[in-house]
Formats: structure tokens, C-alpha cells, sequence
């Protein structure tokens, strides 16, 4: 009667003749290669897209100079329009209040929607006490 390969043959390989702790210990090792390699992935990939965010910012810091000069000059062309029918000083004048006005209902509306803000996230708290209350019930 002829069997299959013994227990200590596997298919013409022989059998690994390491013992339980060199295994435990090449498995500690292999994992924390893993983790370690998946660490260096993920600093690698997050300096690109800090890079790329960088990028957007400084774009966006460009484009918000350009629109300063675009108001500045917006105001300046307003200002002589005005001066047409007015004295220039007049004319300034209406377009300084105008900004005024402007500048104030954007600080109120900011500082309205500040004080709606509720920075001690509330959500995040309940999920946090139920995450607790879950390892503590898995712990008992």
C-alpha cells in the first residue's frame, strides 16, 4: 500500500526544521518589516501631497493678491467715475464708506458664525464614550 508523503515531507520539500520560538521570532521580524516599510510608504506619499497642497496654497495666495489689487483698482475706478459729478474728495469719501459698510457686515457675519461654532465636537465625543463603553464590555 503505497500512502501519500509522511509528515515530515511536504510534496518532495522537507520539513522546516525551525523551532516554535524561531518561528514566533521570524514572524515579530517579518511583521515589523512590514509595518516599517508601510510606515515609509505613507511618509513618502503624504510629502507629495503636502507638496502638492503647498502648490494650491501658493496658488491661492496669488490669487488672492490679485483679487486685492482687483478691488483696489475697482474702488479707484469708481472713485474717479464719481469724481465726474462730485469733487474728488466727496467721491473718495462714498467709496471709503461703502468699504466700511462692507467690512462691517462681513465682521459681524464672521464673529455670528463663530459663536455658532461648537468646537468641542460633540459627535466625536459620543462615538468616543461608546468606543469605551464597547472595549470595556470586550475586556469583561
Amino acid at each position: 500500500m503505497s500512502q501519500g508523503p509522511g509528515p515530515d515531507v511536504d510534496q518532495g520539500r522537507p520539513r522546516d526544521e525551525r523551532s516554535l520560538g524561531e518561528i514566533v521570532s521570524d514572524m515579530t521580524t517579518n511583521i515589523s518589516t512590514l509595518v516599517r516599510q508601510e510606515m515609509d510608504l505613507a511618509k513618502t506619499e503624504m510629502k507629495e501631497e503636502i507638496a502638492k497642497v503647498g502648490k494650491g496654497a501658493g496658488l491661492l495666495g496669488g490669487a488672492g493678491l490679485a483679487g486685492y489689487f482687483l478691488l483696489l483698482f475697482l474702488s479707484l475706478t469708481v472713485m474717479f467715475a464719481l469724481d465726474e459729478f462730485m469733487h474728488d474728495w466727496i467721491a473718495a469719501l462714498i467709496v471709503t464708506v461703502a468699504w466700511a459698510v462692507g467690512a462691517a457686515v462681513l465682521a459681524l457675519s464672521g464673529k455670528k458664525a463663530i459663536k455658532e461654532a461648537n468646537p468641542q465636537l460633540p459627535e466625536t465625543q459620543q462615538t468616543l464614550k461608546e468606543d469605551v463603553q464597547w472595549a470595556r464590555a470586550q475586556k469583561s
